[in-house]
């Protein structure tokens, strides 16, 4: 077990703790960039590691009342065949399949980065943007129709990158469902990560691209990392927190679109 790997995990499992970014944000580009791992291996293990580590979440949620799970339905009916039909078309399309595919993988990582940082700068403006349009009294077959589009989005992004679950998602629900409680927007996106993030996992390791060895150490180090992480979330400022996480995040994916 490379101990390097394990302290990586639980630093980004701690940083998710703190702020509610998922993982892919900051472990898939790590392992890309720093480890040397292939991107179509980063994802797929990132993909499998982030379903595992967000069920516990999602579990609590669910046993509480905080998901709304015909918003989650909605997101799925998009993302879940988007998610698997993106996969195909890579592996069947692309030279070498997702081996080969690796630039195309690295921009869109790069890409949902950069997406991931503006919905943190931005979050609280299209939020309060969308109250002001009073989106909130959009027809109820138009919501439904932009919210199955959000998860189409979301499932091409994750499924080639393993971000924007986290993030993206929290605001394309911000925005479409202005009125809904905190709580069950988050509770809304993290059940809806968890099919979406093991349906892209399982196309990963049907395609080959999976590092079990790599999956144990990363969850070895997550794992009381989320747990640590979640009991500093209220000392830290998040006027400070999140501007320098998207500022990293920027950084990040302009290198990665620039490779």
């Amino acid at each position: 077990m490379d101990l390097a790997q394990v302290i990586s995990g639980f630093a980004v499992g701690a940083i998710v703790g703190i702020t509610g970014v998922g993982g892919g944000s900051l472990m898939t580009p790590l392992l890309v960039l720093v480890f040397g791992i292939a991107p179509a291996t980063a994802v797929g293990t990132d993909l499998l590691y982030a379903a595992i580590t967000k069920s516990g979440g999602t579990l609590v949620h669910a046993r509480r009342g905080n998901v709304d799970w015909r918003i989650v339905g909605r997101l799925a009916a998009g993302s879940l065949p988007t998610a698997a039909i993106t996969l195909f078309l890579v592996a069947r399309f692309a030279p070498g399949g997702l081996g080969g595919a690796a630039h195309i993988i690295k921009f869109s990582l790069g890409v949902a980065l950069l997406l991931t940082a503006v919905a943190l700068v931005f979050r609280r403006r299209l939020q309060a943007w969308a109250q002001q349009h009073d989106v909130d009294a959009l027809p109820a077959h138009r919501r439904n129709r932009l919210t199955v589009i959000a998860g189409i989005v979301l499932g091409t992004l994750v499924s080639l990158s393993s971000v924007g679950a986290g993030a993206l998602g929290v605001a394309a629900l911000l925005f479409l469902y202005p009125k809904l409680p905190a709580l069950r927007i988050v509770g809304a996106d993290l059940a809806h990560a968890v099919p979406l993030t093991l349906v892209a996992g399982l196309g990963h390791w049907w395609l080959g691209s999976i590092d079990w060895t790599l999956l144990g150490t990363l969850l070895a180090g997550s794992l009381p990392g989320i747990f640590v992480g979640s009991h500093f979330a209220s000392r830290i400022p998040e006027r400070v927190l999140r501007p320098t996480l998207a500022g990293m995040l920027i950084l990040v994916g302009g290198k990665l679109i620039a490779a």
